[in-house]
């Protein structure tokens, strides 16, 4: 098991939080207020490395493990910041440093490294397949030396703060493969040409200030070396990228988690109703102290999926397991704080009510809490498949 207080991991720690000390809560309340992207912090973030930590060292990255990426997200919420605006530069790399040509890491992922180019977006959901991935209908069709690409893709983030997008495409008919999980294949698509040539970009107004889109595709041709890996095995390939953004999920929603009981804890510390602090009153610091456990128990399950994606095991339960107890527990503290600064809650300027909003996102996102119980039932526990 990975060791929480590891020198090298409380480093780390220390780092982020120095950064993060320049970004404070005004500057998030006025992003939030203006619907903006933080792109002062993601700069300050990729210049001082921190979005490099997974690129191997040959590349210019740091060469670290999922980890220690789990720690720097994790750290940037916990001092009040929103890593949503960068977790995509990190486990979406995965897919193009797992199954990527040589020629395809050389080129782009130095370039990532250097904040030169960003690959922020992951283009899989689609408006009439949800999370039923197998049954997505954008398809890519071989035409000499390019791919055309039909279809229509929604919830797809940062489009517009990316260079770059992974994008899943049905390669092979749905009605011509044996197994529906066949025939989907993975594409590297430059934004910065697609857009405008072939790629209509909408964006979708949503109650966090989480930058997200509706994609639709009529007849963009990409490069045929766009191709990641094999024609048709793209599914297998999404799921590596998949098992490593729901674990750094886990991180940020214990990054949240304690935000939220540490703010909470202080409030009811220094609140006084009654001649007494609110904290004193077990109705008020019961659920404080139950949201720290949950979250304790839930950072647990962080390490272990952490520890089995870096020793190349299978982490597929793990960090399902982790992303769902870490957003149970940061929705849970967040109640828990909303409840304990009574309408002070609601107020813009205690950035508990921001807070609310960002961590709520991750009960239904980047894959709901009910799909994690069907795949628990399913092949942890061999119940019959549910859908």
């Amino acid at each position: 098991m990975t060791d929480r207080n590891d020198e090298a991991l409380n480093a780390i720690r220390e780092g982020v939080r120095a950064l993060c000390a320049e970004f404070d809560a005004a500057y998030w309340r006025k992003i939030d207020e203006e619907k903006g992207f933080p792109e002062a912090f993601v700069s300050a973030m990729t210049e001082a490395g921190w979005l490099s930590a997974m690129i191997p060292e040959e590349y210019g990255g740091s060469g670290l493990g999922l980890a220690e990426a789990s720690v720097i997200l994790e750290e940037v919420n916990r001092c009040g910041g929103n890593s949503g605006t960068i977790h995509g530069q990190m486990y979406n790399m995965f897919t193009l440093l797992r199954n990527g040509s040589e020629a395809q890491k050389s080129y782009y992922l130095p370039k990532l490294a250097s904040g030169e180019l960003r690959l922020q977006s992951m283009g899989v959901t689609e408006p009439t397949t949800g999370t039923d991935t197998t049954k997505i209908k954008t398809t890519a069709v071989r035409k000499g030396d390019k791919y055309v690409i039909n279809g229509q893709k929604v919830w797809i983030s940062r489009v517009q703060h990316s260079d770059l997008m992974i994008l899943l495409a049905r390669t092979t008919p749905l009605a011509e493969v044996t197994k529906k999980s066949e025939g989907m294949s993975i594409f590297l698509v430059d934004l910065r040409e697609a857009i405008g040539n072939g790629l209509t970009v909408q964006p979708i107004a949503n109650m966090v200030n989480h930058e997200t889109n509706e994609l639709f595709f009529d007849n963009l041709e990409i490069p045929a070396d766009s191709l990641i890996g094999e024609e048709g095995k793209g599914f297998r390939y999404i799921l590596d990228g998949l098992n490593a953004e729901r674990t750094l999920i886990a991180a940020e929603c214990i990054g949240d988690g304690r935000w939220f009981t540490e703010k909470s804890a202080a409030y009811a510390r220094d609140r006084v109703v009654f001649g007494r602090p609110i904290g004193q009153n077990q109705g008020v610091q019961f659920p404080i102290a139950e949201a720290h456990i949950e979250i304790e128990a839930a950072d647990l399950m962080r390490w272990r999926a952490c520890e089995e994606y870096d020793s190349g095991k299978n982490a597929g339960a793990s960090a399902n397991m982790a992303k769902y107890l870490a957003a149970k527990a940061s929705w849970e503290a967040a109640n828990a704080c909303l409840q304990t600064h009574g309408g002070f809650g609601f107020a813009c300027e205690y950035d508990v009510e921001r807070k609310f909003r960002e961590t709520r996102l991750y009960q239904v996102a980047p894959i709901s809490t009910n799909l994690i119980l069907s795949y628990v039932a399913e092949h942890l526990l061999e119940l019959p498949r549910s859908f």
